[in-house]
């Protein structure tokens, strides 16, 4: 992918949302059954929105710039469209107003120490700090064994996103919702496009996948946005089995666009036990290291 055009990603969103409500679930008379567009006409969404049609068909065919607050929010209703996508509507007004800009590298992948010192701290549960291009940027011990599927792949950082789609088979094994995991993956993805178009190393990352892979091509396509929040997820570790984890991820205000992650479980519980064995096996994979450090060195 070479480049995120705003007005492409306007229009693609606006139709996709537009097409996927049937006028019953707007609340409009569907007159005839023979209808020529899937989900509502355009001139059905700006009565929605209380637009012209012609300032309606303007934004769909990408120009926001002149929306006022005010106008999106009142197509946001129209639309249907939940916090993630409301805010993605925001999120492509903005660079629709804003002079298009050169792509630019993207924030330094390293944390600072002190982070990595608070990661170090949570001994009891996995944790780990990542940006909004799924780069896992540190872990703690036992993040780094519960991911260690993840971290088979050479490359650094590791990216969730490389591994759900680039490894399908490993992916399967390892998330047990592995297609509900795979579309929220593009969804964050698509909802960082619309924050931050110009970051290069997502343009590249979003490039890769769509190059190399059918199902993140049409989990693209289907323009769909999430946000990161908390949520479960179910994993099954090759050392220790399944565990359905709680996860809470929460941004870091002094690093914009980074996330902390912990997983955790309810004491007494099967995945509890389980993430007790995966700090065993994890300081037992630390001591071989070690040793072997020591033998080779």
């Amino acid at each position: 992918m070479a480049e995120m055009d705003p007005r492409t990603e306007i229009r693609e969103f606006l139709s996709s949302r537009r097409a996927r409500i049937a006028p019953e679930q707007a609340g409009l008379p569907a007159y005839g059954g023979n209808r020529r567009v899937k989900g509502l006409r355009r001139e059905e969404v700006a009565l929605l929105a209380g637009v012209s049609v012609d300032y309606y068909v303007r934004m769909e065919r990408g120009s926001l710039a002149g929306a006022s607050d005010g106008v999106l929010d009142a197509l946001a209703s129209a639309l249907q469209l939940d916090e993630a996508e409301r805010d993605h509507l925001f999120h492509l007004a903005r660079q629709s107003r804003t002079p298009r800009g050169p792509r630019r590298r993207g924030p330094a992948v390293a944390v600072r120490s002190t982070l990595q010192q608070v990661l170090d701290a949570i001994s009891e549960a996995p944790a780990w700090i990542g940006n909004g291009r799924y780069d896992v940027l540190a872990m703690n011990q036992l993040a780094r064994a519960l991911y260690s599927p993840v971290l088979a792949d050479s490359r650094r950082p590791a990216n969730t996103a490389r591994f759900v789609y680039l490894e399908p088979e490993a992916a399967r094994d390892f998330f047990v919702d592995y297609d509900h995991v795979a579309g929220a993956v593009a969804a964050k993805l698509r909802m960082e496009a619309g924050r931050d178009p110009h970051d290069e190393e997502l343009i590249a990352l979003v490039g890769e996948l769509s190059t190399r892979s059918e199902l993140f091509r049409q989990r693209w396509a289907s323009q769909d946005v999430r946000l990161h929040r908390s949520g479960r997820k179910r994993m099954r570790h090759p050392a220790v089995g399944q565990l359905d984890l709680d996860v809470e991820s929460l941004e870091l205000p002094a690093e914009p666009g980074l996330h902390l992650n912990i997983y955790t479980a309810p004491a007494g519980t099967p995945t509890a036990d389980n993430l007790a064995l995966l700090a065993s096996w994890a300081a037992t994979q630390q001591t071989l290291a070690t040793e072997l450090e020591a033998h080779n060195g």
